[in-house]
C-alpha cells in the first residue's frame, strides 16, 4: 500500500528509491490523462516523463490540500494541454457547439477490425471524442476520479463536467447501439 505521507518527506530528503515507489504508483494514470488529451503513444510517454520530472521539481509545495494522485493529475492535464498548444495538433474550438449532432467516419478496414474486440473499439470511440469528453469519461470512469477531484484538475465546473460525461456517454451510446445492429444483423 503506498502511503503517501511517509514517502513525500523521504522524496525530499533526496531517497530516489521513494520517488520510484510515487512513479510506479501514478504512472498507469498519468499516462491515461496524456494519452486521452494527446492521442499518440509517443508524445503521451514524452509527457509523461515531463510531468514526473515537474512533479519531483514541485513536490515540496504540495500542500495536502487535496490528495497526491489529483495534484499529480492537475499536472499532467496541464502539461498534456500545454504540449497540445504548443504543437498546435488538437484544437479545443475544431469541435461544434452541437457535437451531439457530430458525426464518426468508420469506414476504413483499420476501422473494422478494431470493431472485433468490443474494449478496443469503445476505447477507440473514446478517442474519438472531442477532448474534454475524452478527459472526463476517463477521470471518471477508468480513474474513478469523483466530480469535485475532476474539477480541481481540470478546473472546469461540476456541472460542467456531469454535462460533458452526460454528453459523452450519449455519444458513445449512439456509436455502440449502431455498432450492435450491424454486429446483430
Amino acid at each position: 500500500m503506498f502511503d503517501e505521507r511517509a514517502t513525500i518527506p523521504k522524496i525530499l530528503s533526496g531517497d530516489l528509491r521513494a520517488f520510484d515507489l510515487l512513479v510506479k504508483q501514478y504512472e498507469r494514470l498519468v499516462f491515461h490523462i496524456c494519452f486521452k488529451l494527446v492521442n499518440s503513444n509517443d508524445d503521451a510517454q514524452d509527457i509523461c516523463q515531463e510531468v514526473f520530472i515537474k512533479v519531483f521539481k514541485s513536490l515540496k509545495s504540495f500542500g495536502y490540500q487535496s490528495k497526491l494522485s489529483t495534484w499529480i493529475a492537475r499536472i499532467a492535464y496541464s502539461t498534456a494541454l500545454n504540449h497540445i498548444k504548443k504543437n498546435k495538433r488538437d484544437s479545443f474550438h475544431q469541435y461544434p457547439d452541437d457535437v451531439e449532432n457530430h458525426h464518426f467516419t468508420l469506414t476504413d478496414p483499420e476501422n473494422e477490425l478494431i470493431k472485433k474486440d468490443v474494449n478496443k473499439y469503445i476505447n477507440y470511440l473514446i478517442t474519438q471524442l472531442p477532448h474534454q469528453y475524452r478527459m472526463v469519461l476517463t477521470l471518471f470512469h477508468l480513474e474513478e476520479f469523483s466530480y469535485q477531484e475532476i474539477e480541481q484538475v481540470t478546473s472546469l465546473p461540476e456541472g460542467t463536467i456531469k454535462s460533458y460525461l452526460f454528453r459523452g456517454r450519449k455519444l458513445l451510446k449512439e456509436k455502440l447501439e449502431g455498432y450492435l445492429k450491424n454486429e446483430i444483423s
